[in-house]
């Protein structure tokens, strides 16, 4: 009995680790909220039924976050959170290897129900474009923060980087390799060590221009020299005054950044997120009509159909069906 016990807890422990840190943490969010709902109502939480599932959907999409003790206050829960709510509870039951109710037709059926009488639509955040980056860079300035923001700005927005894969990026992790003889311009390979499209850990390596308008090199270099960063995270915490920690910026401070920027420059900041660098750069790489398998090598997405969407979007408006009618 104990000897299943151990492999239990080694095997539990060996799939949470094909997780990303942050997956791991919104499951183990969404176990604890189910975890909450089931004693507060005599139910183990490993012994669910389907129709215990659906009651907790229920409740989730229709109380008011204020009552909810693990969440913040505000809205009832979206859609998508409630199916990576689902998703947690299937991980806790595929590590003690027992049938999960959410697998039942009928959780499914009433998440479609409750879909449809809610009416959600998935939010899609502004794209920020390079005319946009480029005026967020002008506010920026030449302070010591202000460097270490337009780096981030220029840098997340060329690497299409999402905002963990920003805060995660070490020295170790660029190498910028100098013109030969003075022909040409700078050139970067950045190692993406943590993504969420790479469960295995292999690392993505993609290749960045210096560029003419955002420069990411040259403002990623800037903020180095000033800081004096030659090991460590590149984009670390500050202190008043100026002083680097040392510590890696947290994922949350990428959001309050780009939308300190946006707002700078007349945008506004509730239509834009952390994922607005990423969206941008594939727009603006559809907008100029960059190859599909192009755009997917700095993405790093591995569905075409996700890019595809990004490309419609920057031509719905180009030679429109109703251009010379409407």
């Amino acid at each position: 009995m104990m000897q299943n016990q151990n492999n239990q807890s080694v095997h539990g422990e060996i799939l949470s680790l094909a997780l990303s840190e942050n997956t791991r943490i919104a499951y183990s969010k969404g176990w604890r909220c189910f975890q909450d709902y089931c004693v507060s109502r005599s139910i183990e939480p490993l012994n669910a039924t389907p129709d215990d599932v659906t009651n907790f959907f229920i409740y989730l999409s229709s109380v008011p976050r204020s009552v909810t003790a693990t969440i913040k206050p505000g809205e009832p829960l979206s859609m998508g959170t409630l199916s990576l709510y689902k998703s947690a509870i299937n991980k806790q039951y595929n590590q003690v290897e027992k049938m999960s109710p959410t697998h039942a037709p009928k959780v499914n059926a009433i998440r479609k129900g409750l879909s449809r009488t809610r009416g959600d639509v998935p939010r899609q955040v502004q794209a920020l474009r390079e005319h946009h980056i480029k005026k967020m860079l002008k506010h920026c300035g030449n302070t010591l923060i202000g460097l270490r923001d337009a780096a981030i700005l220029a840098v997340g927005f060329a690497g299409a980087l999402r905002r963990s894969e920003l805060c995660s990026l070490t020295v170790d992790d660029i190498e910028i390799i100098s013109p030969v003889n003075g022909c040409g311009s700078r050139k970067m390979f950045m190692t993406i060590r943590k993504s969420k499209t790479d469960h295995a850990g292999k690392g993505q390596r993609i290749a960045i221009p210096e560029g003419k308008q955002v420069k990411p090199i040259h403002r990623l270099q800037a903020w180095m020299d000033a800081a004096g960063i030659t090991h460590g995270y590149l984009f670390q915490t500050m202190r008043r005054g100026g002083v680097i920690r040392g510590n890696p910026l947290h994922h949350s401070d990428i959001p309050r950044l780009i939308k300190r920027y946006a707002e700078a420059i007349g945008l506004n900041p509730k239509e834009v997120s952390g994922h607005s660098l990423r969206a941008g750069f594939v727009t603006c790489a559809a907008a100029h009509h960059a190859r599909l398998d192009k755009i997917m090598d700095i993405t790093r997405h591995t569905n075409p159909a996700t890019v595809m969407k990004y490309i419609r979007d920057a031509d719905s408006f180009h030679d429109h069906a109703g251009e010379k009618f409407l």
